[in-house]
C-alpha cells in the first residue's frame, strides 16, 4: 500500500561541500573554511536582523554595513577554521594515526599562529595556544560521544 510522509532530524545537521582540488590537505582546509565561514555569516546575519528589528527600521547604510560585517566575520572565522583543519590533517598525516592528540596539537598550533599574526606578546600567545588546544580537544571529545 503506497504512502507518503516527511521525516527530518534536528539532532545531526550535516553539510557537505564537494570541492576537489586534487590535494587532500587543501580539500580539508577549504571544506573547513567554507563550513565555519558560513556559520559565522549566519550568526552575524541573525545578530544584525535582531538589531534591525529592535530598532524598528533599517537604512541603506546600515544594510551595507551589515553585509560588510557578515563578509568580514565569515572570512575571519573561516580562515581560523581552515588553518585548524589543515593543522589537524597535517598532524594526522605526520603521526600516522587519528586520535584526540591530533586535535590537541592542531588546536595549540592554530591558537599560537592566530595570536602571533595578531601581534600579541609572548604571554598572550601561550594562553591562546592553550585555549586553542583545549577547545579543539573538547570538540574532538564531543565528536566521540556522537
Amino acid at each position: 500500500m503506497p504512502h507518503t510522509g516527511f521525516g527530518a532530524s534536528l539532532s545531526s545537521p550535516k553539510v557537505d561541500v564537494a570541492i576537489d582540488t586534487g590535494n587532500h590537505f587543501l580539500n580539508h582546509t577549504l571544506d573547513g573554511f567554507l563550513k565555519i565561514g558560513s556559520v559565522a555569516v549566519a550568526r552575524t546575519a541573525a545578530e544584525e536582523t535582531y538589531t534591525a528589528v529592535s530598532q524598528g527600521s533599517i537604512s541603506q547604510h546600515k544594510f551595507e554595513q551589515s553585509l560588510k560585517k557578515m563578509c568580514k566575520e565569515g572570512v575571519y572565522w573561516g580562515s581560523i577554521a581552515g588553518v585548524y583543519v589543515g593543522m589537524d590533517y597535517g598532524v594526522e598525516r605526520i603521526r600516522g594515526t587519528r586520535d584526540w592528540k591530533n586535535a590537541l596539537i592542531g588546536g595549540v598550533l592554530t591558537g599560537a599562529l592566530i595570536s602571533v599574526v595578531s601581534s600579541n606578546k609572548r604571554d598572550k600567545i601561550v594562553k591562546d595556544a592553550i585555549t586553542g588546544g583545549a577547545v579543539a580537544t573538547a570538540a574532538e571529545f564531543i565528536n566521540y560521544l556522537t
